[in-house]
C-alpha cells in the first residue's frame, strides 16, 4: 500500500494532539491532587524567554490544523489564542482532533506538489507540500507537543514516553 499524503499528516497529528490531551488532563489531575492552582502550569515555561505551556499548546493546535488544512487545500480554521488555564487547553487540543477528522483522504490528492505558503513572524514562506509536510509542518507539531510535555514534567506531573506517543493507532 502507498503511503499518502494524508497518511503521513492527519494520523500523526491526531495522535499527537489526543497525547497533548492527555497530558493536560494528567496535569490538571496533579494539580487537584495536590491542591494548587492548575493556572500556575498553564502559564510555566521552561526558560524565561520560551514560550508559556498555554502558548506551546496553542502553537500545537495551529500548526496541526493549518498545516493538515493547507496541504488539503483548504482555508485554515482561525481560533483565538485566549486560553488560559488547563481546561481551556485540554478543549482547545480536543476542538483540534475533531476538526482533524473531518479530513478526507480525496483532500489530499495532488497535495505532494501542491503550493504551501504561509505566515510567519519573518515573512511569508512557500514550499511544496510533501517538504512542507516533512520538513516544517509535523517538526513544528512535534517540537511544540514535546515542549508541552517537558514543561509539564517539569513541573513535577508524572508523565512518561507511553504518555507521550498515546496509544496505538487502530
Amino acid at each position: 500500500m502507498k503511503l499518502t499524503l494524508f497518511d503521513a499528516c492527519v494520523p500523526p497529528c491526531i495522535q499527537m494532539m489526543t497525547s497533548l490531551t492527555a497530558i493536560l488532563e494528567k496535569a490538571a489531575a496533579h494539580a487537584e491532587a495536590r491542591k494548587f492552582d492548575a493556572t500556575v502550569l498553564a502559564a510555566s515555561r521552561l526558560y524565561p524567554d520560551m514560550f508559556a505551556l498555554a502558548r506551546q499548546v496553542q502553537i500545537a493546535s495551529d500548526s496541526a490544523k493549518a498545516g493538515a488544512s493547507r496541504l488539503a487545500g483548504l482555508t485554515p480554521p482561525s481560533w483565538e489564542d485566549n486560553e488560559t488555564t488547563l481546561p481551556e487547553l485540554i478543549e482547545r487540543s480536543r476542538k483540534t482532533v475533531a476538526y482533524l477528522q473531518t479530513l478526507r483522504p480525496a483532500q489530499f490528492e495532488g497535495a505532494e506538489d501542491r503550493t504551501i505558503t504561509w505566515s510567519t513572524r519573518a515573512g511569508t514562506r512557500t514550499m511544496r507540500g510533501q517538504p512542507y509536510l516533512v520538513h516544517h509542518m509535523l517538526p513544528t507539531l512535534f517540537f511544540h507537543v514535546t515542549t508541552a510535555y517537558n514543561i509539564l514534567r517539569h513541573n513535577g506531573v508524572e508523565l512518561g514516553k507511553k504518555d507521550y506517543l498515546g496509544p496505538p493507532p487502530e
